[in-house]
């Protein structure tokens, strides 16, 4: 097959992504809350927040600089009021100077795939989404250790919403070498006094879709040291789906759904995790004298493998913790690195929490279908993570590593090559190349020309 026919095949699947193949459900019990007329965020937005608008119709807004602030910077566009669609004219590594950068404008379109190869890549710090109504896609956060100390207690999520936020799509990024969680969802535990003023006052309808959420590291920053995790869903989270993504060398959280959680894990691909694959925790000592939640987990068509660091007997699901987890699981394959089977169930604490197992899905989004398990493997390893048509050097040592079954889990982005220092790019954006209600390119050659660039 040509190049061009190559990419023709990646951009369809990129960008009408998540196609469904052999779905077996309808809608499930709980309702989705989508209209009959609201549009979706992009073709293939998937879950409670598929119908985002994000910043449709507003400004787009040019990111020209690779500084980390200052005019025609990223820092500059998404701090902006008001909707608006942040597009790149350069591409290379923005150095966030090991600090977080907190978005809380909402409206909000982060369009990576614009940007002229190699695409932008965030290093020394992380992005907090603290707003509601954002769609991010095609962009690279390597935190890293930021030159801080071991224990040092400075670290990082690549990705992680904060306080209440909703309507949020985390589409085809590359989030590694975070010092806390790779990518996740968080917020307040307790507002208000009853559950659904707790479900109402956190972070809700999240969607992480086709992502690489991998590298965590290890023995690095963290003050508890020991700290490499893929993703933390939060107390009281509702309306969570987390689908198609790669988790590869994460000690734990693959991810971790905390207490009261209800949450979707369907088609997502778990390599050589170690300590703990997908978890569940309500812990009592956060509780207090509140009332535990029941979680709700449906998963569906999800595959973990066992790598090098893999503990022996891990579990495809562990609970720990005090309070129970309703469950339906269907299609789900656990192996370890040799091929033979894993339990599916598991628990590390002595707790009296169980899983309780339903005969039918208590929650679903709507226009969810899964693929079978069978099938996620190629899905996940060919179109996960930023750009899957232009992928950076360390994205592409990953997906091999995985296909192979080698790597490791790692106690600093020096145990590989460092932070990436790509030759700069740039490109004027032309908005007649993209189709703005969405941000999908008008012909495959508008991603074709960074590609050929590279001698890809």
């Amino acid at each position: 097959m040509v190049w061009k026919q190559k990419l023709t095949v990646l951009c369809a699947m990129i960008f009408a992504a998540v196609a469904p193949i052999n779905g077996s459900f309808a809608s499930g019990a709980e309702s989705s809350g989508r209209t009959e007329t609201a549009p979706l965020a992009f073709p293939g937005a998937l879950g409670w927040a598929a119908q985002t608008p994000g910043g449709r119709g507003g400004k787009i807004l040019r990111v020209t600089t690779l500084a980390a602030d200052g005019p025609g910077s990223f820092r500059a566009a998404v701090e902006t009021k008001g909707p608006r669609i942040v597009v790149f004219e350069v591409g290379g590594v923005i150095d966030l100077g090991g600090k977080t950068l907190t978005i809380r404008e909402p409206f909000l379109t982060i369009a990576g795939q614009t940007a002229p190869s190699p695409g932008v890549t965030f290093i020394n710090g992380g992005l907090d989404l603290a707003t509601h109504d954002v769609i991010v896609q095609h962009i690279r956060v390597r935190p890293g250790e930021a030159g801080f100390a071991k224990k040092s207690g400075n670290d990082f999520d690549a990705i992680s919403t904060q306080g209440i936020s909703y309507n949020v799509i985390v589409d085809h990024c590359t989030l590694t070498w975070g010092t806390d969680e790779n990518l996740s969802a968080s917020g307040p535990r307790f507002v208000g006094n009853t559950p659904d003023e707790w479900r109402a006052g956190t972070s809700r309808n999240i969607t992480f879709s086709n992502n690489i959420i991998a590298e965590s590291l290890r023995y690095s920053t963290h003050y508890k040291i020991e700290h490499s995790k893929g993703s933390l869903i939060h107390d009281n989270i509702t309306g969570m789906l987390i689908v198609g993504n790669l988790y590869a060398h994460n000690f734990e959280r693959n991810p971790l759904l905390k207490g009261g959680v209800r949450g979707v894990v369907v088609n997502n691909l778990i390599y050589n995790p170690g300590q703990r694959a997908i978890h569940y925790n309500l812990m009592a000592e956060e509780w207090g004298d509140h009332p535990w939640q029941v979680g709700q987990l449906v998963a569906v068509g999800n595959v973990l493998r066992g790598g090098m660091d893999t503990a022996e007997h891990i579990a495809f699901l562990e609970i720990g913790g005090y309070g129970d987890l309703e469950y339906y699981g269907k299609d789900n394959i656990a192996v370890d690195r040799y091929g033979r089977p894993l339990p599916m169930f598991g628990r590390y604490t002595t707790s009296p929490a169980k899983i309780i197992q339903k005969p039918a899905p208590m929650l679903w989004p709507e226009g969810l279908k899964a693929m079978p398990a069978s099938a996620v493997q190629q899905s996940v390893l060919i179109g996960a993570g930023a750009r899957p048509w232009d992928r950076d050097a360390n994205d592409v040592q990953l997906i091999s590593d995985v296909a192979e079954g080698r790597g490791r889990i790692i106690d600093s982005e020096d145990d590989l090559h460092g932070y990436p220092d790509p030759k700069p790019s740039s490109k004027p954006f032309n908005p007649d190349d993209w189709n703005l209600f969405d941000m999908t390119p008008k012909r495959p050659d508008v991603l074709d020309a960074g590609a050929k660039a590279k001698g890809t």
